[in-house]
């Protein structure tokens, strides 16, 4: 057996065609309409940090940036240095956290597709206030609106995507939900491109993100709730119907509802699932849930996404140019995560997040060795063009390893190795642990930019390194096993069976 337990999923396969194996047209529509959930979060990535550079926007209410950047001499890595600039783009990320963590007695209590249309709602009432923003009181009060948003439908479609999907496809029906992430930032990006040269542009940016907060709450109340949540919350007849429909009327649905009913029956005897998830048998699913999100955002790869173009302008792009490099790196990404729906139930989750792994590792030390030759530490010489068309290429490579590895399976993993008594529980912590890392990084990248320089790329090339090390040793592999039969994973591991066999 191999030292990360990537054999495991053996003898599963028949659990996993039994129970709901198959596609059908209805289920396809069903994870696409969910998945648009993706929308909101990938506009606002791409959104942020074009703005930011808009001068109306900065002239408006951070001039002491424009001030910093007029300066002669002025060091390249700390032009954008403020902490009040970096609060407009992470106070979304601190109100998320709150409400992710509050998002799993929700969706127990109302259902997966419920809480999306919330998230929606709240993220259109969001975007509307950035839009017409006097002040920055208002942008903060947008933005914590965004967070809610957000944080409402990080936690619910992930896990509504996993319980649909056929157990044997359920990688690539899960990873809709970053491929509209990274359409959400491409768009965003080509907007910011088309509004930065009117004085306005700023507005309409940001306004017109109540367009996919409208689009994904409207789809929203086309599809049924999934079926696990009805019957977790007694409504068994449309449980049947929810099945029915994703399933096909010619599929026995039988067999599945009543594994659901079984385990829907063994949650009610357990204590608060807040309680149960920290009891030893599932301390393996804790400390996935809690590494994988941190390790994906110490990749780096949202604090290339949110400040991109201050990166490349900071770096000696022109204004247009950097847009236009951050439009580059954003459809990469888009065209990695495709790469990753058509391989990660193929090849398994270990193998694309050690292979992403790798070569993200060495572009970031790419990066800063690019940085270093030419900048050096003071940061006062702009890179030439040529250095600067590498150190794109080299965040393009980077950004298609993150697009077919960390970026899908993040999301993928803790919606999958949950029991159902804490699965929402467990969703909950994954995406709290997510937002609040996120918080953390976004709030202090522009200071550690400035006083780190090329070493910041260094930084994050170590967490990836290390964070590659543990899925080689302690990620098993979860390709094409039923939710239900998700325990033999964990019982064949090397180190994690001492936790969960009796």
């Amino acid at each position: 057996m191999a030292v990360g337990g990537s054999d495991v999923h053996l003898g599963y396969e028949g659990a996993a065609g039994s129970l709901g194996g198959r596609i059908t047209a209805s289920v396809v529509i069903t994870c696409v309409i969910a998945a648009t959930s993706g929308l909101i979060f990938g506009y606002d990535i791409g959104i942020s940090g074009g703005v930011s550079t808009m001068v109306p926007f900065l002239q408006k209410f951070f001039p002491d940036v424009l001030r910093k950047a007029s300066e002669a001499k002025t060091n390249m890595y700390c032009i954008y240095d403020s902490q009040v600039l970096t609060s407009f783009t992470s106070s979304l990320y601190l109100a998320g956290l709150v409400a992710s963590l509050a998002a799993s007695r929700l969706t127990s209590a109302y259902g997966r597709r419920n809480i999306m249309m919330l998230g929606g709602s709240t993220f259109l009432a969001g975007a509307a206030i950035n839009g017409g923003a006097e002040n920055i009181a208002m942008l903060i009060l947008g933005r914590i609106l965004l967070g809610f948003g957000v944080g409402f439908t990080n936690h619910a479609t992930p896990v509504y995507l996993s319980e649909v999907a056929p157990p044997k496809w359920r990688g690539a029906f899960n990873t809709g939900f970053q491929f509209f992430i990274g359409i959400g930032v491409v768009t965003a990006n080509c907007i910011n491109y088309g509004t930065a040269k009117l004085s306005w542009g700023w507005r309409l940016s940001l306004g017109l993100a109540v367009v996919p907060a409208a689009v994904m709450t409207l789809g929203a109340l086309l599809i049924s709730d999934t079926a696990s949540s009805l019957v977790r919350r007694g409504k068994l007849s449309q449980a049947k119907l929810a099945l029915i429909k994703v399933r096909g009327s010619d599929f026995d649905v039988e067999a599945e509802l009543d594994e659901l009913v079984r385990c829907s029956e063994a949650t009610k005897v357990s204590q608060e699932p807040f309680m149960t998830i920290f009891e030893r048998q599932y301390r393996p699913h804790l400390v996935i849930a809690i590494a994988i999100p941190l390790f994906q955002q110490v990749t780096g790869i949202n604090i290339i996404a949110f400040y991109a173009p201050v990166i490349f302008q900071s770096v000696g792009f022109g204004s247009d140019s950097a847009l236009i490099a951050a439009i580059i790196l954003g459809l990469v990404n888009l065209g990695s995560i495709l790469v990753s729906t058509f391989v990660v139930d193929r090849y398994g989750r270990r193998f694309l997040f050690m292979e992403g792994g790798i070569q993200m590792f060495v572009c970031q030390v790419g990066v800063a060795v690019v940085l270093a030759a030419t900048t050096g530490v003071s940061g006062t010489e702009h890179i030439s063009k040529g250095y600067g068309v590498l150190m794109l290429v080299l965040m393009c490579i980077y950004a298609a390893g993150f697009g077919w590895s960390w970026g899908p399976l993040c999301w993928l993993i803790p919606s999958e190795i949950f029991p159902m008594k804490v699965r929402s529980a467990g969703q909950s912590i994954a995406v709290a642990v997510n937002f609040t890392v996120t918080f953390v990084l976004s709030q202090t990248f522009l200071t550690m930019m400035c006083h780190f320089k090329y070493g910041t790329f260094l930084f994050y090339a170590g967490w990836i390194a290390a964070m590659t090390v543990f899925v080689a040793f302690f990620l098993p592999e979860t390709k094409g096993i039923h939710l239900d039969s998700m325990h033999g994973v964990w019982e064949r591991h090397w180190y994690w069976h001492r936790f969960v066999k009796v």
